[in-house]
């Protein structure tokens, strides 16, 4: 048995001998999510399929508990997830038909897990559990785990949401400085029931190449140096793949009649272990003259957002360089994630080896004219100056290349009455590029979500 399941078994036991206490009980919380949740996405150009379509109702129903009395209090935590098939595109769901018995990974399409012919399964479920223990104002929690942290960022952009295994403590004994740290095993992907091991994009290619960890360790902290302006510090660690340091720097400034929220980030990323030396752990990037056209993690990342909101309008503009041999690195088991970028866009994340971009933001909050819950936002990237390496024997560079994405959401939240909590939100995206064998899209979502408290 691993240490963080017998871990885990322990503090069960534990909680359970004391389920019955004050606190446990009368401060828990249930709540049932519903997401309805359809795509289209349009391959442009190239050859393969043109359509990618699936249609699913989710639900995600969430028990969080209160804390046994006692100088440690002792509690736990439940996520049950369930995706029910409506509509698999007759057989565009975009899934990879699996190609051995022992290959990794889940061969899911767009938004469910799929059987070894490809086709879309009818449904798809998943129970984590957590238990957690607090003293004072430091938690520490074991089991599943939805982080949202620089170095680690769940994915919650399909059906269902991603989540992780492992352990995390933080505490906020400090004042004004919250601390986090932890390991995290394993991940469970938003279009999966079980879960994998860890990787990183390049490695994880499903097949006998796939290379993967389950040592993700992180850590850092928040410290509020007035109450406008916060300061970040993260490190994080994918065993045999990459270490990764994370400066941010966020203020928020009162000018006339509106607020100049600023957002100042910086990522300095190596390779680690077997990725430094073994070809077979190598990532993508700009590698002239390599055979895979591969190499070692080799990446800083800068960017700045500055967003001015007045009278309900937000008006915005950011710049992010990419300098290094390789793309940006985050974890990526090559089936949908998250990284903490102000590019990381409905399609693309804009962080490939060179690449330059600028982008513009602007959106309205509907409220302000009597609509309360409208809201609706379009944002614009450009990414230019991208290092790669072609296709041929020899993996030559190629320079200069360059994408653009433009993003539309328009979402409404009923805000009162019997249906409160009822919302609706439609994003249609847009993608062109000149990358060599590689299909620019066009993709529409339309989600239809509801929260319902339970108690």
């Amino acid at each position: 048995m691993k240490k963080s399941t017998l871990a885990l078994a322990v503090a069960l036991g534990a909680i359970a001998q004391q389920a019955g206490a004050a606190g446990f009980i009368e401060d828990s919380k249930a709540t049932l999510g519903l997401r309805n949740f359809y795509i289209n996405t349009d391959n442009r150009d190239g050859t393969g399929p043109n359509k990618n379509e699936e249609w699913g109702q989710g639900f995600d129903l969430r028990f969080i508990s209160g804390y046994t009395q006692g100088t440690v209090g002792f509690g736990v935590d439940a996520i049950g997830l369930l995706g029910v098939r409506l509509d698999s595109g007759g057989g565009t769901n975009g899934a990879t038909k699996r190609t051995s018995a022992t290959a990794p990974g889940s061969y899911g399409g767009t938004i469910f897990p799929s059987e070894s012919n490809g086709k879309a399964v009818n449904d798809f479920s998943s129970l984590g559990l957590t238990a957690k223990a607090k003293i004072s104002q430091t938690e520490l929690k074991l089991g599943t785990l939805q982080p949202k942290l620089p170095v680690i960022v769940t994915n919650d952009g399909r059906l269902l949401p991603q989540t992780f295994q492992g352990g995390q403590i933080t505490t906020n004994d400090i004042k004004d400085l919250t601390l986090v740290g932890g390991q995290i095993e394993k991940a469970k992907g938003r279009n999966s029931s079980s879960n994998e091991s860890l990787s990183l994009a390049g490695a994880n290619s499903r097949g006998a190449n796939w290379r993967d960890s389950n040592k993700f360790i992180y850590g850092g902290g928040d410290y509020k140096i007035t109450k406008d302006l916060t300061a970040q510090y993260y490190y994080g660690k994918l065993e045999d793949f990459y270490k990764q340091h994370f400066l941010g720097l966020t203020h928020n400034w009162s000018i006339g009649p509106g607020v100049l929220k600023s957002d100042l980030r910086y990522f300095n990323s190596s390779d680690d272990g077997a990725n430094g030396h073994e070809s077979a752990y190598y990532t993508n990037g700009n590698y002239n003259g390599f055979n895979n056209g591969k190499g070692k993690v080799d990446n800083n990342l800068y960017s700045g957002l500055f967003l001015y909101t007045v009278a309900g309008h937000t008006f915005g503009g950011g710049y992010q360089v990419s300098n290094g041999s390789s793309d940006f690195p985050w974890l990526n088991q090559g089936d949908g994630s998250s990284a903490y970028l102000t590019t990381d866009m409905q399609i693309q994340k804009f962080a490939r080896a060179g690449e330059r971009t600028w982008q513009a933001r602007y959106a309205y909050d509907f409220a302000k004219v009597g609509v309360p819950g409208l809201t609706a936002g379009v944002v614009y990237l450009k990414g230019t100056d991208i290092d790669t390496v072609g296709a041929n024997p020899r993996r030559l560079e190629i320079t200069g290349q360059s994408e653009w994405e433009r993003d539309i959401t328009v979402a409404y939240v009923i805000p009162e009455g019997p249906l409160k909590n009822l919302g609706v939100a439609w994003k249609n995206a847009m993608w062109r590029t000149d990358l060599a064998n590689t299909r620019s899209q066009d993709e529409n979502r339309l989600i239809v979500s509801y929260s319902l408290p339970l108690f």
